[in-house]
């Protein structure tokens, strides 16, 4: 099989330069094409020297449609409006879809299900595979101890970040939850200001940080009568990230069209 060509959308960003810098490393893929809005600076860049890398001679465009119509899957860490727009011009095209954009809200995710009729999509609040582990053991911590432990999730990330909690704290909380068997929705706190009152039992804590230059830290604090147990994650390179969704793309080619989580991709949902 020939190696999977992959489009970088948001090509000109942190995250967009590291996955093209990690595509160069990764075998069986190679990059088949960079989009950035059509008021970036980036527009015409050779988008391999953009990255601090030689000449690829693709250039960063803001027109996707012909890019969609050659490719094999997409890699987008975007924002929400995007990400939509990207979900279906890949249900278009029949195309892998990863996605690693943070802050969609459930209508946005209702589109994205909708996309995943037609095309591959596989979505995570965070594709490195430490966070992904961590998830599976924050579900059974969860599930095997009881509310008298309080649930607290603590994220920082750099200054520039746009939404909290982060999509990572969001998918650790969801693991928490379905080791507890409630609905995050509901059972969730975030924000503490002022007077708040008792905190109520069961609930999952929120807390968010930022500044400075930090990839991402997460713990999640599981606090009882007179123990507490943590467990971290600390990322040190986005790397971590573009090479997952570059595991995710491959993992997803030829598969049939669906939503798909990272867990799966690791197979931790067996």
């Amino acid at each position: 099989m020939s190696d999977m060509s992959l489009l970088v959308v948001g090509a000109a960003g942190r995250m967009g330069q590291a996955l093209i810098r990690a595509i160069t490393t990764v075998p069986g893929v190679r990059l088949g094409g960079a989009i950035e809005h059509g008021a970036s600076p980036a527009l015409g860049l050779d988008a391999a020297v953009n990255a601090g890398l030689p000449a690829s001679g693709i250039r960063i465009t803001d027109d996707p449609l012909p890019l969609f119509a050659k490719v094999d899957g997409v890699l987008d860490f975007t924002t929400p409006k995007a990400t939509l727009a990207f979900a279906e011009l890949a249900a278009q095209a029949r195309i892998v879809h990863v996605i690693g954009t943070t802050g969609l809200e459930p209508p946005d995710e209702a589109e994205l299900a909708a996309a995943a009729r037609h095309a591959v999509i596989i979505k995570s609040g965070n594709m490195s595979l430490g966070v992904n582990l961590l998830a599976g053991l924050v579900k059974r911590a969860a599930a095997a101890l009881d509310e008298e432990f309080d649930i607290e999730i603590v994220e920082m990330h750099h200054r520039m970040k746009v939404d909290a909690p982060s999509g990572t704290a969001l998918l650790l909380g969801e693991a928490a939850a379905a080791g507890r068997d409630i609905d995050l929705s509901n059972r969730s706190e975030r924000g503490r200001d002022g007077l708040t009152g008792k905190r109520r039992q069961g609930n999952i804590g929120f807390a968010s940080l930022r500044g400075g230059t930090v990839i991402g830290d997460h713990t999640v604090v599981f606090a009882g009568p007179h123990e507490r147990i943590e467990l971290s994650h600390r990322a040190e390179d986005r790397t971590i990230f573009a090479r997952g969704a570059i595991k995710a793309a491959l993992w997803g080619r030829g598969r049939k069209p669906g939503l798909y989580a990272m867990a799966d991709v690791l197979g931790l949902n067996d």
